[in-house]
């Protein structure tokens, strides 16, 4: 059995990887820290999880062979960097490793990157899209929950070259992707009933959005639009993306075609099902399926995706547990097989 530590337990993300551990064929938590809560039983913090037995520590203090890391940005990486140098296999939720290049991580989250010389190393955790490389890495970098979702709907399309560089991404959240922590805004009596957009000015997820698109196709560069909003609900990403096709590279029936095109690309991929009809957040509540779903406005040419994923699970700790089960050489799937919570 694979011994796992989880480094912060007591936030969402940190909790969730322990659910999921739970359950998992051929790996078990074995060490979790919290700073807040550190000297309790890990049940008496979260009842939910009475199965395990385990204390809570400021720092892991038993072996493990691999680490799951669910601090904050640059608090993540100080945390993790041990542990890397020691060869673990590490994955990291948090945005640290995330953006390639250490100046970009400095304008976008406001200092230097805490441990540049690890950048060159990490892997950037879209099973997706790196599959080969997550498995050969001992560091991966959890991709964010909505360049999770944006990145899915767009791939395909923009891989083959078939829209315009100018990208519109809408994106509607639950209240858990803003943590624990609290705050006036994710009250209940704030947040039921509203729905808000917000980082208008820029959000941090762009930047991850534009890497990787830019990864996958030389040219153009991609000129994205990002705009998120917090929803009444606690769990769940519903992203709406929007381009311009290049209606002259499809044939007759352009939605048939992509949507060809996009299974085609999502063949050999576990996790990310192209389906039929608009997906709900619903249908993914607990799971770490994406579910997308492309087709054409014949109005003005363009390409309309929409994309849903727990953020939560594939949108943070469930990925984060394929991403280790691909860096350890087990199934992909292992321990992420159950189906959606319903109703």
């Amino acid at each position: 059995m694979i011994r796992v530590g989880v480094v912060n337990v007591t936030g969402y993300a940190g909790v969730e990887a322990a659910r999921l551990l739970l359950t998992h064929p051929q790996a078990r938590m074995v060490a979790c820290t919290g700073r807040s809560e550190a000297g309790k039983p890990l049940a008496a913090v979260f009842p939910h999880l009475f199965q395990y037995d385990l204390t809570i520590t400021e720092q892991i203090e038993t072996d493990v062979d691999a680490v799951i890391g669910c601090l904050p940005h640059a608090a993540s990486a100080a945390a993790l960097a041990p542990f890397v140098e020691r060869g673990i296999p590490v994955v990291d939720v948090s945005a640290d490793f995330r953006l390639h290049n250490p100046a970009e991580y400095a304008a976008w989250y406001g200092g230097d990157h805490p441990a540049p010389q690890l950048l060159d190393g990490a892997v950037y955790g879209l099973p997706e899209l790196h599959r080969e490389a997550i498995a050969a890495s001992r560091l991966v970098a959890n991709p964010g929950c909505f360049p999770t979702s944006a990145l899915l709907a767009l791939a395909p399309a923009w891989q083959a070259g078939l829209i315009e560089p100018g990208i519109i991404v809408d994106s509607k959240s639950g209240i858990s992707g803003a943590g624990r922590g609290l705050a006036l805004g994710y009250h209940f009596a704030e947040a039921d009933e509203d729905v808000v957009a917000y980082g208008l000015k820029g959000h941090r997820h762009l930047p991850e959005i534009t890497q990787e698109l830019s990864l996958l196709a030389e040219s153009p560069a991609p000129r994205v639009t990002f705009v998120p909003h917090l929803s009444p609900m606690v769990r769940g990403i519903e992203s709406t993306c929007y381009a311009d096709l290049r209606l002259d590279r499809l044939g007759a029936d352009p939605a048939s075609e992509l949507l060809g095109l996009y299974r085609d690309f999502y063949h050999d991929a576990p996790f990310t099902r192209v389906v039929g009809a608009a997906p709900h957040t619903k249908h993914t509540a607990g799971t770490n399926f994406c579910l997308v779903h492309p087709t054409v406005d014949r109005r003005t040419g363009r390409l309309v995706v929409s994309a849903c994923l727990d953020n939560l699970v594939k949108g943070a700790s469930g990925q984060a547990v394929e991403n280790l089960n691909l860096m350890l050489g087990l199934p992909q799937g292992a321990g992420l097989d159950g189906a959606a919570l319903y109703p």
